[in-house]
């Protein structure tokens, strides 16, 4: 569940990075007030963790299958 929340979120900041990057249109400053509004850090922040949390994806073995009964 975690790791499920984590990529959604790292995602979603991908999104913002993208919609920065080519339009300089920051979506989430937009929603919650500009960049320094308590709810635009707080969302940053939780995108940064995601994209922490992601990179341990990189390094777990993966199951080769899943059997549910």
């Amino acid at each position: 569940m975690l790791d499920r929340l984590s990529l959604i979120l790292a995602i979603i900041g991908a999104i913002n990075w993208g919609l920065v990057g080519l339009f300089r249109f920051d979506l989430v400053a937009f929603l919650f007030g500009g960049t320094g509004a308590v709810l635009s850090r707080i969302v940053y922040t939780l995108v940064a963790l995601a994209g922490i949390w992601c990179v341990s994806l990189l390094f777990r073995d993966r199951e080769t299958s899943h059997i549910r009964d």
